[in-house]
């Protein structure tokens, strides 16, 4: 059975936002379609983009400039009206509000994007708190910060075992285990398949983060 969930960390981009393979499309809109750098985006999906970047470019000046491109591509595909929220996704964090639990979206987009991206949708106000890496000092996904800054800040868990955590890729996963949430979720509405969900350390496999209020009953 769940621990007693009082925080819920849930991702935005193919978790609770569908945003059809936009991450992609800004990538070569910005930098172009060479095969090899887009299947390390592929590989990547949930990490900080700016860590990407850097992998990818290695100098910090060219990865600051790249990142600025896709930001800016991203960012103009969402006001095109191009995403829309996972179904469900709405209604299954007004749920848990209602039940008393404090829900926090997490990305690893700029802030500037995500902020988009909630206006896009109307859901500045939705969640409790909205985070992005630089919010939790710079350092995205595989790395625990995101979540353990929403337990931080909202104090809504007396422990991290009070925490779930719930992402459509495996490194939104790992973060969710080293931050050493009560429950980790992987959804199939994103990058990655059931396989590298369960690889990465995910306790649950969801068809959509609709069925998360099950999983906490």
């Amino acid at each position: 059975m769940p621990h007693d969930i009082r925080l819920v960390v849930l991702d935005m981009a193919g978790t609770t936002v569908a945003d059809g393979g936009l991450v992609e499309r800004a990538f070569t809109t910005a930098l172009g379609s060479d095969p090899d750098q887009l299947a390390y985006v592929r590989a990547t999906m949930g990490e900080s983009k700016i860590s990407v970047f850097r992998h990818l470019f290695k100098d910090e000046a060219t990865a600051q400039h790249a990142n600025t491109a896709f930001e800016q591509a991203y960012g103009d595909l969402v006001t095109d009206g191009l995403i829309t929220p996972v179904p469900g996704a709405r209604e299954t964090i007004e749920h848990l509000t209602a039940e008393g639990r404090t829900v926090v979206l997490t990305t690893g987009f700029a802030r500037v994007t995500q902020d988009a991206i909630l206006d896009a949708l109307g859901w500045q106000d939705l969640a409790a708190l909205t985070l992005c890496p630089a919010d939790a000092g710079g350092r995205g996904r595989p790395y625990p910060d995101m979540v353990l800054e929403a337990f931080v800040r909202t104090k809504a868990a007396g422990s991290v075992r009070q925490v779930a955590v719930v992402g459509d890729t495996s490194y939104d996963v790992l973060s969710g285990v080293r931050a050493g949430a009560g429950v980790v979720a992987g959804v199939l509405t994103g990058a990655h398949d059931a396989q590298a969900l369960r690889a990465a350390g995910a306790g649950h496999v969801l068809g959509s983060v609709a069925e998360l209020p099950g999983v906490l009953t």
